[in-house]
């Protein structure tokens, strides 16, 4: 090996010495001159703003976490395959909107399909009989909530797998091969699907929607999918092994909150029984689904309301049950992070509205800017995919601070009262989720015929 003698290094130390000294004596007048007045008048300039600072670390770092576990997470490719029961409750859905999903899970060819629905869905019922296939299975039932209904398709299964799926979900090509695969492993109790909205760009709030369900199974589920441990498959299209449902089913079908027979949140109450019981809950992103969404915005806050009050009821249980301190971090302080987010973004909006905000024209035009920048950011796995959402951020924004502060505000103090809110009794289809609501390029449809030929 090559190497300079030791005179020669000599020599090359002693040449850089003066201009060492010359450096060091040039700092040290640098930091003489500063002087503690000059330190303490800047500590006074920046103090008032560390706590917002040392808040939004902790909430960008989370971020940053999540959003580079999640894209490094691949779907699970195995040539796994086994038998198949999709099981859909269904009250008073559109028959329009009941059959053309029925379509999109009929041509992926399960081994049976068994539809409950209400004893009064008769049109549906006839309309499902007519097609004469002996693997569809419609089924009259007295409904008292989405869980009853789902009780009753769950025992009549006869199949290993079960698919879940919501009546006004429709399956994209190969969802069911999809979420076949990662049953190969024997530990793997559920599955989740990626799911967006059905025609997001017939209303500005599906558009919102679509946003943000886009961005949870983008930038979130994947992370906790990885580590085993989604801690909500959501109901519109959920898979479970048969043998790790049945044993937990009673515990689905009559879960009390505070004294009260909880109706909805059945997914989040399904998932968390499954992993409770040793199972892990993945995520398939490579099974894809399309599923209703409301129309208007007096629609779009009732199911935030309902999906607010369920996860309050379900990670509470799984709290005081002690099942959250038993999954992987990433699932722990994402459970914690919903829960506390009216706590962390209140204080932080209290704190700058109140203490920081300059009220001028300039002051105000920053804020809000900053407040659109980093709501951008945060989009930008959506905004990939859908570039011309950038002109609906202000919208997007004013959603996230409408769910995360007054609606969770309110869904926590009303978490006990129960009901479905965008479903009703004298009511064909959810509030803004039947056909008509769907419009055409000129307008509204006008007809059943028309909604249907759209749907269709």
């Amino acid at each position: 090996m090559y190497s300079i003698p030791l005179t020669a290094q000599s020599t090359s130390m002693s040449a850089l010495e003066p201009g060492l000294d010359a450096l060091g004596d040039q700092l040290s007048d640098w930091i003489s001159s500063l002087g503690w007045t000059d330190v303490n008048a800047f500590w006074a300039e920046v103090s008032p703003y560390f706590p917002v600072a040392v808040a939004g670390a902790i909430v960008w770092s989370l971020w940053l976490y999540r959003f580079i576990l999640s894209h490094r997470a691949k779907p699970i490719v195995t040539d796994y395959r086994a038998t198949t029961s999709v099981v859909v409750p269904s009250f008073h859905e559109d028959p329009d909107i009941l059959m053309s999903a029925l379509e999109s899970w009929r041509s992926q060819r399960p081994d049976e399909i068994i539809i409950v629905l209400d004893v009064g869905d008769l049109d549906a019922y006839a309309r499902i009989e007519a097609l004469q296939d002996p693997t569809i299975k419609p089924i009259l039932f007295h409904h008292v909530g989405k869980r009853s209904a789902l009780g009753v398709g769950i025992r009549l299964a006869q199949y290993d797998i079960l698919v879940l799926t919501d009546s006004d979900t429709w399956w994209q090509p190969d969802l069911l091969r999809n979420v076949q695969m990662p049953f190969t492993d024997p530990l793997v109790g559920a599955v989740g699907t990626h799911q967006t909205v059905y025609r997001r760009d017939t209303s500005v709030w599906r558009r919102v929607a679509d946003w943000l369900v886009n961005l949870r199974y983008l930038d979130y589920v994947p992370a906790m999918g990885a580590a085993g441990a989604v801690p909500c498959i959501s109901g519109r299209s959920a898979v479970y092994r048969r043998t790790a449902v049945l044993p937990v089913l009673e515990h689905l079908e009559n879960e009390y909150f505070l004294g009260k027979r909880c109706i909805s949140g059945d997914d989040g109450r399904l998932t968390w029984l499954v992993l409770a019981s040793g199972y892990k809950t993945v995520h398939q992103s490579s099974a894809r689904a399309l599923s209703m969404f409301p129309a208007g915005f007096r629609a779009f806050v009732k199911q935030r309301v309902r999906w607010s009050r369920n996860s309050y009821r379900c990670y509470l249980t799984a709290i005081g049950t002690g099942w959250l301190w038993r999954v992987p971090f990433i699932t722990k302080v994402t459970v914690l992070q919903i829960l506390l987010t009216p706590v962390t973004m209140g204080l932080t909006m209290f704190y700058l509205l109140f203490n920081r905000l300059d009220f001028t024209v300039l002051g105000v035009a920053a804020a809000v800017c900053w407040l659109l920048f980093g709501r951008g950011l945060r989009g930008i796995s959506h905004l990939r995919r859908h570039p011309r959402d950038i002109m609906i951020l202000p919208v997007l924004a004013f959603a996230v601070i409408l769910v995360a502060l007054p609606i969770k505000l309110y869904a926590f103090f009303t978490m006990n009262k129960q009901g479905w809110l965008t479903r009703h009794a004298d009511q064909i289809g959810g509030d803004g989720q039947d056909a008509v609501s769907l419009e055409s390029k000129t307008g509204t449809y006008k007809t059943s015929e028309d909604a249907r030929e759209a749907v269709a």
